[in-house]
């Protein structure tokens, strides 16, 4: 894999053309696999022989592992992502009371009302900037790190730096003494936090766990609240950024299909799910393992072997979505639903949430900002520095400043 990331779609095809599930080369050498194709991945997601568990992975077992590997925190970190069986419904259960249809709903005059406000700072930024502003870090990032923060209790002043270490938590080209520093940094965060609505709990999702946890001390133990955040804070909003920047990218590029949304032959839902499909803003998530030899897709995949799951290969898979599955179309119908969101028992919890933020976002950026394109030719845009991720680092944009710059 390549550790520095940038964008997957070319090596993925390449991928593809080879079959649905291919060995890959981890940092450090580690053997694994990864599931691309869409049939394929929808099977080992669901499959009753897959777990997620880390006593699972041989190689993490046996102790080939060093404690700095960049991608230790995805396979050890105790939380959901992590968790089997009942361990898995257990914790789900404690968290899934935040993400009701009747909750998600409850939040949406409040990300409107965020949304709006920071279009107001997009407005001043690029005012200030000669007409040009990053729509990353003054509107995708923001946004959905705000929701989540408001949803957890996590205070203001923790964001940024619950942001930065966010990167460094899931970038794959890390040395092992910044991956460690990072997930030592990240704890001790969320420590603070733990400890904040500890003494003072509120209307939060995180004084509900910590209730919880001190009502049976077998529901939730220390470590698994900590990794329940972690969890939380970097797939709350990494995923909608990514999602919320992939689309902005995707519509400037594509300007017949932005018309259609504004003349209303197409949805902002419509434009959400088609990013999800041809640009997921996960490329490659670990891990997964095998508790026996698993044959999928003609290939036997080796037991304790950590499998990546493809969501950006799997958007793309021609099998799938037909021979015109590369061209980014708000139109497309198609028989079978992306998977990018995931599939089975550890389907995105978030889902519904992310989806009501992108869209909110994205009918307010291009309301206001109706002739809002790129400043940088596409090629020249930043790329995470991981496969796990996949976006840019940077979106700098032009404005049409005016009245619509900024509101009174």
């Amino acid at each position: 894999m390549d550790t520095g990331g940038g964008c997957p779609h070319a090596d993925n095809a390449r991928l593809l053309a080879q079959g649905a599930v291919a060995p890959v080369l981890l940092p450090g050498g580690v053997e694994g696999m990864a599931v691309l194709g869409h049939d394929a991945l929808k099977e080992f997601l669901a499959h009753p022989d897959v777990a997620k568990g880390a006593r699972h992975f041989t190689a993490l077992r046996e102790g080939r592992i060093a404690d700095g590997w960049p991608l230790r925190t995805f396979a050890t970190v105790q939380g959901m992502t992590t968790a089997d069986d009942a361990d898995h419904r257990r914790l789900r259960s404690l968290v899934s009371k935040a993400f009701t249809v009747r909750r998600v709903e409850e939040l949406r005059p409040r990300i409107a009302t965020m949304s709006a406000e920071l279009l107001d700072g997009l407005g001043r930024a690029a005012a200030a900037g000669g007409g040009t502003a990053d729509l990353r870090r003054h509107f995708a990032l923001p946004l959905p790190m705000g929701v989540i923060c408001e949803l957890l209790g996590v205070d203001a002043e923790y964001q940024d730096r619950l942001h930065e270490l966010s990167n460094q938590v899931v970038s794959t080209d890390i040395g092992p003494d910044e991956a460690m520093a990072a997930n030592r940094e990240m704890v001790a965060v969320l420590g603070a936090v733990v400890l904040a609505r500890t003494e003072n709990p509120g209307e939060d999702l995180t004084s509900a766990l910590i209730a919880a946890r001190e009502a049976d001390g077998d529901r939730l133990g220390p470590h698994e609240l900590i990794g329940t955040l972690m969890l939380m804070i970097i797939a709350g909003h990494e995923t909608t950024l990514n999602l919320i920047t992939n689309a902005v990218r995707a519509l400037c590029a594509h300007r017949d299909q932005l018309v259609l949304v504004q003349s209303g032959k197409a949805t902002w839902s419509d434009v959400v799910e088609e990013t999800l499909r041809w640009d997921s803003p996960v490329s490659y998530f670990p891990f997964r393992y095998p508790t026996r030899d698993l044959t999928l897709d003609g290939t036997v995949i080796p037991k304790g072997t950590p499998v990546l799951a493809g969501y950006s290969a799997a958007g793309r898979d021609k099998a799938a979505y037909g021979p015109d599955a590369d061209r980014f179309d708000v139109t497309r119908s198609v028989a079978v639903r992306h998977l990018s969101l995931g599939h089975g028992p550890h389907y995105c919890l978030g889902s519904p949430l992310a989806r009501m933020e992108a869209t909110i976002a994205l009918e307010q950026l291009f309301t206001r900002f109706p002739d809002l394109d790129l400043a940088v030719p596409a090629a020249e845009l930043p790329r995470h520095a991981s496969f796990v991720g996949n976006s840019v680092r940077r979106l700098p944009v032009r404005l049409r400043l005016g009245f619509a710059a900024g509101r009174p």
